[in-house]
């Protein structure tokens, strides 16, 4: 069953779309929140939608939704920052546990690109994640911002001539440059002691694997990393994204089916 869910942060609304297993009203089941890459949106080029299905097929609810200034949601990408989308992943877990489906001691946290490395500080900064799923993790973003370039070109001179840098028709505020080049993605994701199961291909060339594997020097044991070959940053075959979604289901079912 699909339903769609308007979540409130602050003054805006981010709007959702709630996948629910059939079953008796008030079951409580084990919940996936989903969180979309940078300038994308819940429907996310992996097919989270088909995730969500597959997910739902299993008995595991979903909740995929748009963060600010991106899709559905309220608000203008010139204002979005990587900490304010943690806080917005926050506010949409807290209200989460408590909807009528969902299992508030069986949430799951998914990120993919950028929504990775919001998934990974928040589920460290959440109590209560019961494991935490990331597909082609953005960890480079900080490191390459922080250098002074994106896309290749320098930052400096578009911000001070334009007052943003425009990446592929989208406004990127020296805010949200700022908030980039100072966050420390692997020494915040680090304290979650819960599951992490982490998918990228050795075709990323957005996100180069040589970042991702960082990621195992600070989790405690607690995470695996699964490398497929010849996947690129959006698993853009079939075989590759049903290996991603596959190997995914395995994992929560694991976590979360107990």
């Amino acid at each position: 069953m699909i339903r769609h869910h308007d979540f409130r942060h602050r003054d805006l609304t981010l709007r959702s779309t709630l996948h629910i297993p059939e079953g008796p009203t008030g079951t409580r089941r084990p919940t996936v929140v989903f969180v979309h890459g940078f300038t994308s949106n819940r429907f996310e080029l992996p097919n989270f939608v088909a995730m969500s299905r597959l997910l739902e097929s299993h008995g595991i609810a979903s909740v995929r939704f748009d963060l600010s200034g991106h899709g559905e949601s309220d608000g203008d990408f010139f204002d979005v920052t990587i900490t304010g989308e943690i806080d917005e992943t926050r506010t949409v877990l807290g209200v989460v546990r408590t909807l009528d489906f969902a299992d508030p001691g069986r949430i799951g946290l998914l990120g993919m690109s950028m929504g990775g490395v919001v998934a990974g500080i928040t589920a460290a900064e959440v109590p209560g994640i019961s494991a935490l799923c990331l597909w082609s993790p953005a960890a480079v973003a900080p490191f390459e911002v922080g250098s002074g370039r994106l896309k290749g070109r320098d930052l400096a001179p578009e911000l001070e001539e334009k007052g943003y840098f425009d990446a592929d028709g989208y406004r990127i505020s020296p805010a949200l440059v700022d908030d980039l080049a100072g966050l420390d993605v692997y020494g915040r994701s680090g304290a979650y002691t819960g599951p992490v199961h982490i998918l990228h291909g050795d075709k990323d060339d957005i996100a180069p694997l040589a970042y991702v594997r960082r990621y195992l020097d600070h989790y405690d044991g607690n995470a695996r990393l699964e490398i497929v070959e010849g996947a690129d940053h959006a698993w853009g075959s079939v075989p590759h994204r049903t290996t991603l979604h596959r190997s995914t289901l395995r994992f929560l079912r694991r976590h979360l089916q107990r």
